[in-house]
């Protein structure tokens, strides 16, 4: 009961900072994340779709091939993903009350906290799904740091974005992912006993 407990812990924690870092500081400024959050971003900023709900909608083609590939992943996403994507919705009032800082702290603060809370779910075996559960079956097919894979990929994202937004926004956005990838690199090292 003690571990199950902890994960759920980890599970709002993570997702509570990822959706603080998403509204009050990337959305304020215009600024994307990758991966799913990013395409959620993109989807919001050029339709105004709900970010969480479009992250949801994303993600069900990679839930479906851990669904058949890799079980235990899709089980221990699955929460973290329909809870991060809630939170994300429901704490869009905070966009009025964002802080007046420059765009680049904005950026790098918001990175920090969306990668503080992959980090912090990704350590406890669970994940926001979508593309950190895909980044999560690549490390262990090929033994990356899942932080950096999650780095490649939201560089796709944020690469094949590119010609939707300004340059200013790509530079902004593009010291986001950089953000995102440190924070969950260092949250998710295991320390070495010597």
């Amino acid at each position: 009961m003690k571990p199950l407990l902890k994960k759920a812990m980890m599970i709002i924690l993570g997702s509570t900072l990822i959706s603080l870092g998403i509204n009050f500081f990337l959305i304020p400024d215009h600024v994307l994340d990758g991966g799913m959050i990013g395409v959620g971003l993109i989807f919001n900023y050029v339709w105004g779709l709900k970010v969480g709900l479009t992250i949801i909608l994303c993600s069900v083609p990679i839930f479906l091939v851990a669904w058949f590939r890799y079980r235990l992943y899709f089980y221990n996403s699955l929460h973290g993903l329909l809870i991060s994507s809630f939170f994300i919705d429901v704490f869009h009032i905070l966009r009025p009350y964002h802080l007046p800082l420059d765009p680049a702290m904005s950026s790098i603060a918001g990175g920090m906290f969306v990668g503080g809370g992959i980090g912090l779910m990704l350590r406890n075996d669970t994940s926001t799904g979508g593309t950190d559960l895909l980044a999560q079956m690549i490390a262990d097919v090929s033994r990356l740091n899942v932080g950096f894979v999650i780095f490649l990929i939201d560089a796709v994202v944020i690469g094949m974005s590119g010609y939707l937004f300004s340059t200013e926004t790509l530079l902004l956005s593009a010291m986001a992912v950089l953000s995102v990838a440190l924070v969950t690199m260092i949250t998710t090292s295991k320390p070495t006993l010597e």
